[in-house]
């Protein structure tokens, strides 16, 4: 026979466990992990994030891909952009992002500063040739 401590809450137990001939311990099984389904895509009328890392309508307006805060603006209204390059970074779930311009142009409007706070599908700038 074997003699245990335990204390739960503050209040100490004393036991006695008997191990009983010829009876194995019973196998431990592990949870079965919850079955994963994949959320339901909705479309917006927006088009979807690209890889480029910017979302743009067919106006030339980049939209937010999701909820954030702006972090910094690297242009100014009126600058000639390149495709791919930074225009604005945006802090979202702790992680930056950088939102770069989806095509060549000049930035006609810029529609956020420094320290605003987003949804997904806000307007961020305009882009035109």
């Amino acid at each position: 026979m074997s003699k245990y401590k335990i204390t739960l809450d503050g209040t100490t137990y004393e036991m006695e466990i008997e191990r009983v001939e010829g009876s194995e311990p019973a196998p431990v099984k592990a949870p079965e992990a919850p079955a994963v389904h994949p959320a339901p895509v909705q479309t917006a009328a927006v088009s979807a994030a690209p890889a480029s890392g910017s979302a743009q309508t067919a106006e030339g307006t980049v939209v937010s891909p999701m909820p954030g805060t702006i972090l910094s603006v690297s242009v100014a209204q009126g600058e000639a952009v390149q495709k791919g390059q930074p225009v604005l970074v945006l802090e979202a779930m702790k992680m930056e992002n950088e939102i770069v311009a989806p095509k060549d142009g000049h930035i006609v409007a810029l529609r956020v500063a420094q320290g605003d706070t987003v949804q997904g599908g806000d307007a961020l700038f305009e882009i035109g040739e």
